[in-house]
This record gives structure tokens, C-alpha cells and sequence, in this order.
């Protein structure tokens, strides 16, 4: 699969099954997500990879109404990262952009390899700082929720997951986010 495949391919579903997780997949997704460019390459990101059953449950206490399609997670790995551990020019903090791109890296490597590694928002960062022993300084930027597609609709998920699950949600077209030379989109 080409890198265009794999992005084509990318989707955040929410059925999952329950898949094995090794330690052999875990290394793989952490070293391809420190290929991604950081400023200066400090590579400010940090992943805990949580898969042994204690650890999960503890974490999916910490998520909130909605995401509890994420119980049947094989994995749920938790990117943090903190602002002086990355470049600060001037006003420009680069940690959550250089932690947003090694995050794609990571995802676009599991999807390569078969997987869904799904990005939420939605979970109480204090009670994931709790559940893996975060140092203070250290913001929770995500959660990633991994496992494999289950083709059969969770019953758990709402009419409008349910919609999304089968269908990719519509993307904006160029003129809603880009343009040509000079900036001309109305707020």
C-alpha cells in the first residue's frame, strides 16, 4: 500500500474487536511516529501504549459519555507533551503541531498494517494522568483508541455514529480551507 492508499484508506471507526497486541507492534508504531519532523527535531512527544487489561480499564473510566464504543479498545495509547520540551520562537509554541504530526505518522502506520488507531478528545485528562502515572508538567494531548474494524455496527454507537461508521463523514471542498497567494476565506 502506497502512503496515498493508506491515507484514502484512514478511517475513525468505532467497532472494534478485540485484537492481540505485542510488544513487536508497539515498537513499530513508536519508531515510525519519531520519524515525523519536529523543530530542531526535539520530537516533543511522549506515548504510554496501554493494553494490559488493569491499565486499560483504568483508563476507560476516564472517558466520557459517547466514547464508550472505545471499551471494546485492544490498546489505547496516550500522547502527551509539553510546551518547553519543544521549540518557542517568539510566540510560536510548536509542541501541539511537531505531537499532531508524529500522531498522523502513527496513525497512518497502523492503518497501514491493518489497524484503526482512532483520536479522541473526549475523556477527563486528570483521571488519564491518574490511571498512568503522568508527571504534572505533562499535557494530555490525546487518546488514541486502537483495535481492528469489526465490519458488524455497534450497538452502543448513536444514529449519527452509526452513519459515520458507514460512510466517510463529507470533507470541505479547496475554497472552504485553502487558497491561492492571499488569504480569502470569510469567517
Amino acid at each position: 500500500m502506497n502512503v496515498l492508499e493508506t491515507i484514502e484508506k484512514r478511517h475513525s471507526y468505532r467497532s472494534l474487536e478485540k485484537t492481540p497486541i505485542t510488544k513487536d507492534l508497539i515498537y513499530d508504531l513508536a519508531k515510525i511516529a519519531t520519524l515525523a519532523p519536529s523543530c530542531f527535531n526535539k520530537q516533543p512527544e511522549k506515548f504510554v501504549f496501554i493494553y494490559e487489561e488493569s491499565y486499560l480499564d483504568s483508563v476507560k473510566k476516564a472517558l466520557s459519555k459517547g466514547n464508550e464504543w472505545a471499551y471494546n479498545a485492544s490498546m489505547i495509547i496516550a500522547v502527551l507533551a509539553k510546551e518547553t520540551d519543544d521549540c518557542i520562537l517568539s510566540d510560536r509554541k510548536y509542541y501541539l503541531f511537531d505531537t499532531g504530526m508524529s500522531v498522523a505518522f502513527l496513525i497512518l502506520r497502523a492503518t497501514e498494517l491493518g489497524y484503526v488507531a482512532h483520536p479522541i478528545a473526549g475523556y477527563d485528562p486528570i483521571k488519564v494522568k491518574d490511571a498512568i502515572g503522568s508527571p504534572d508538567d505533562l499535557q494530555i494531548i490525546a487518546l488514541i483508541i486502537f483495535g481492528k474494524h469489526k465490519k458488524e455496527i455497534d450497538p452502543l454507537l448513536s444514529e449519527k455514529q452509526r452513519q459515520d461508521e458507514l460512510e466517510r463523514p463529507p470533507r470541505k471542498t479547496f475554497k472552504e480551507f485553502a487558497c491561492l497567494n492571499t488569504y480569502c476565506l470569510k469567517n
